[in-house]
């Protein structure tokens, strides 16, 4: 018996190579990524977070911290995403100030390194 080589799936109109995709569309699609993550993680898909069995204040900080990094370095070639898209950090950051039992000193807080202290 011979075994045939795996085949490649047949291109698809929704596959678009990567040089094909502008930058803002690439970094707005990371950082929905990461704000999603990050919720997740902050259990506000849950009907209660605070009983969220995918609640991990650990995970959520990291997220968040490199959404803040991502947004704010990024800020200039996002145009019209990027209130947006600094609106929905702002939210999680003070998502998980009142999630922590213990919230960080301003400017200590998840990401605040980047975007400053947020209250």
């Amino acid at each position: 018996m011979s075994e045939q080589p795996s085949q490649e799936p047949p291109y698809s109109p929704d596959v678009r190579d990567l040089e094909d995709i502008p930058s803002v569309e690439v970094i707005s699609r990371a950082a929905v990524m990461l704000m999603s993550a990050a919720a997740e993680r902050l259990g506000l898909a849950d009907a209660d977070p605070d009983t969220s069995p995918h609640r991990d204040l650990d995970e959520a900080r990291r997220l968040i911290t490199a959404l803040a990094g991502l947004v704010t370095s990024s800020v200039e070639y996002l145009g019209l995403h990027a209130g947006p898209l600094r609106d929905g950090l702002q939210s999680l950051q003070k998502a998980f100030r009142e999630a922590s039992a213990v919230p960080d000193a301003p400017g200590q807080g998840p990401g605040e390194k980047f975007t400053g202290p947020v209250y």
